[in-house]
């Protein structure tokens, strides 16, 4: 086995154990940075004109925005926000390879890059939150 491929091997066994061992916050945040990278193949092989590349990673981000609808918790009224946010981002990802249309999937991109800097602002905050009532001033 050659340097790379062991490389390559405990990288992907890194990531598999961070996944495993992450709380759910961070695997949102992790199905996030995956949906953007997708995307951004998504997009870079459709501006190279490789369509077949392009439409298997525009698959993969519409996988992983059907799984957050499938998740959002439908009775906070936020969710609802949200849910509308996926359904148009879902309708650029899929007008987008149906046309061809890069600037439907960077309308699809923006979107999920706020929604990604949001939620993780909102980590950041929680942590906070939990750091204070943990260190007994928050009780």
């Amino acid at each position: 086995m050659n340097a790379f491929m062991m490389n390559s091997q405990m990288a992907n066994t890194y990531k598999q154990q961070q996944i495993l061992t992450a709380p759910p916050e961070q695997l949102t945040l992790l199905l996030y940075n995956g949906a953007l990278r997708f995307l951004n193949e998504s997009i870079q092989a459709l501006e190279a004109k490789d369509l077949q590349k392009s439409h298997e990673a525009n698959l993969r981000v519409q996988a992983i925005v059907r799984e957050f609808m499938a998740t959002l918790n439908m009775d906070m009224e936020i969710s609802k926000n949200w849910m509308a946010l996926y359904d148009y981002v879902e309708d650029c990802l899929i007008q987008g390879n149906i046309k061809k249309d890069v600037q439907l999937l960077q309308n699809a991109k923006d979107i999920l890059e706020e929604m990604r800097n949001t939620w993780y602002e909102a980590m950041k905050i929680a942590s906070k939150n939990k750091a204070a009532v943990g260190d007994g001033y928050g009780v």
